[in-house]
């Protein structure tokens, strides 16, 4: 996860859960990717380690258990770039010009210049950061299934060049989440400031639902409403799945507006967030999980790095 600013519900709901999830069932290995952030942020790297800091802060708050997995920072393990720099000498151009979220980024993202060799190549920095540990899967969204089909074509070229079998080829695990849209409706973008914050508290997350944009094609109390279109509808869905199926029956009969269902998404996310921000750890405590990540990773990046230099002549 790139810290690029302060985590929100998206991340909760598209990511956070499904880690903690997956902590009772493999060995993991989550990462702050500060490399990949600074690919888009090179032009304002003042807040990329204070949101690494926060981010992890936030992770810990929601489940993610240090003592089961590996939590660390990209650029505390210096053996990415160096694999990173092994596999780019190997990886035709065409390979990393095909991933469609390298055009659909340069036309969505404003503001920022990223016609750069960085953010071409940051696919094969992603393969990197998954062969390094030799990772069996990745949880991936849909969107990032490109990527990782890359992932498996770098693999396959290496035990064709090289005649080594040093890699799996990983495997999706689909978040099965839906992706939620921001409160007004566009995509959730902190840049849109759209999003509510896990670390926001219950007035800031009152005030934020207050003002979400609900259903559009419902303009009076006493008409039916449309709740698979109405964002606020989703978010309930989301956060309380066992409110939600009476709430969206009274919505479709115009026994409830849209007032009450708003009120209601608001308690649910105060419940839901409150105990994280209760179990947030401070700064330091952070730093030091941080610090212990990065050695549990370099102990296996280390070891992998020994046997690509072997495989490919230098050493």
């Amino acid at each position: 996860m790139r810290p690029t600013g302060p985590l929100h519900l998206g991340h909760l709901a598209g990511a956070l859960r499904n880690w903690v999830a997956l902590q009772e069932t493999h060995d993991c290995f989550f990462m702050v990717a500060d490399w990949h952030a600074l690919m888009s942020e090179y032009e304002h790297p003042e807040r990329l380690a204070e949101y690494a800091v926060s981010n992890v802060a936030d992770w810990l708050a929601c489940g993610i258990d240090p003592a089961r997995s590996v939590i660390f920072r990209q650029s505390d393990v210096p053996e990415h770039l160096e694999l990173y720099a092994i596999l780019s000498m190997m990886t035709p151009l065409g390979w990393v010009e095909r991933v469609p979220t390298y055009k659909e980024q340069l036309r969505e993202v404003k503001g920022r210049n990223l016609a750069t060799y960085g953010f071409l190549g940051y696919p094969v920095l992603q393969a990197a950061d998954i062969l390094l540990y030799k990772a069996q899967a990745v949880p991936v969204g849909e969107d990032q299934l490109p990527h990782l089909e890359l992932t498996r074509e770098i693999v396959r070229r290496f035990k064709h060049l090289y005649g080594r079998d040093l890699f799996p080829e990983p495997a999706p695990l689909l978040t099965t989440s839906a992706r939620l849209p921001g409160t007004d409706g566009r995509k959730m973008s902190k840049s849109y400031g759209n999003t509510i914050g896990l670390a926001d508290d219950e007035a800031a997350i009152r005030a934020a639902v207050s003002q979400m944009v609900s259903d559009t094609q419902r303009p009076r109390k006493s008409d039916p409403g449309h709740p698979e279109s109405c964002f606020v509808c989703q978010y309930l869905g989301v956060f309380a799945p066992e409110r939600a199926p009476a709430a969206w029956e009274e919505c479709r009969t115009a026994r409830r507006g849209c007032v009450q269902t708003k009120q209601e998404l608001a308690d649910a996310l105060v419940q839901v967030t409150a105990p994280m921000r209760r179990a947030r750890p401070d700064a330091a405590a952070v730093r030091a999980i941080l610090a212990d990540g990065a050695e549990r990773a370099r102990a296996v990046a280390r070891e992998t790095i020994r046997e690509v230099k072997t495989a490919v002549g230098l050493a």
